[in-house]
């Protein structure tokens, strides 16, 4: 996957408590394809991740979402944890970073709890979609059609289950922002497919 991603600019917003892992490993996958990744928060200077049971590490914030636009970036990824998203989606200022990037056919990665913050933007309705599974209504009383798969994509918009699924979801992610925008496949093929890998 190196130099994939060079020229490529990455927002990964989060607030305290997004799943460790989550995290790491699709940073660790950006920053090796040669993306330039910025992290981005409610939060000023720092964020802290949820490691499984407890408090995991502590990160610091590139910068806060009121410094920042979605025009100023290629993708989006959005980690998982209970506490992250719960904060994320009553944040004015993130939905309203976060619908840009469905305004601009821009990919957008989220995966475990982190479609939670999706569904403020209003943009799911018949989007092909998997998520943690206590998240399945949610999505679905949102419009989105939601299926159990390690990895799903609809034009540019990739989703996964829970850590378990990570390797699958950077794989995709990559290639995914790799690609760019999707409103010309959109118009090519109607729609976006539905892939599994594994």
């Amino acid at each position: 996957m190196e130099n994939q991603l060079t020229g490529k600019k990455v927002a990964m917003v989060v607030a305290n408590g997004f799943e460790e892992v989550e995290f790491t490993q699709p940073l660790e996958a950006l920053k090796n394809a040669g993306a330039t990744v910025d992290i981005i928060s409610p939060e000023a200077e720092k964020v802290r991740a949820w490691a499984e049971t407890d408090w995991g590490k502590t990160f610091p914030v590139d910068k806060q979402i009121s410094e920042v636009a979605a025009q100023d970036y290629d993708a989006l990824v959005l980690p998982g944890g209970v506490m992250n998203p719960d904060k994320l989606r009553t944040n004015e200022e993130v939905v309203a970073f976060v619908n840009g990037f469905f305004d601009d056919s821009k990919p957008i990665a989220a995966i475990c709890h982190g479609p939670w913050t999706l569904i403020e933007t209003g943009e799911l309705d018949g989007r092909k979609m998997t998520s943690f599974k206590s998240l399945k209504t949610d999505l679905e009383n949102a419009g989105a059609i939601w299926v159990d798969e390690e990895v799903v994509t609809d034009n540019g918009l990739v989703t996964s289950r829970n850590p378990g699924d990570l390797p699958a979801f950077c794989k995709k992610m990559i290639e995914e922002i790799k690609e760019g925008r999707h409103d010309q496949r959109r118009n090519n093929a109607g729609g976006g497919g539905v892939h599994q890998l594994g």
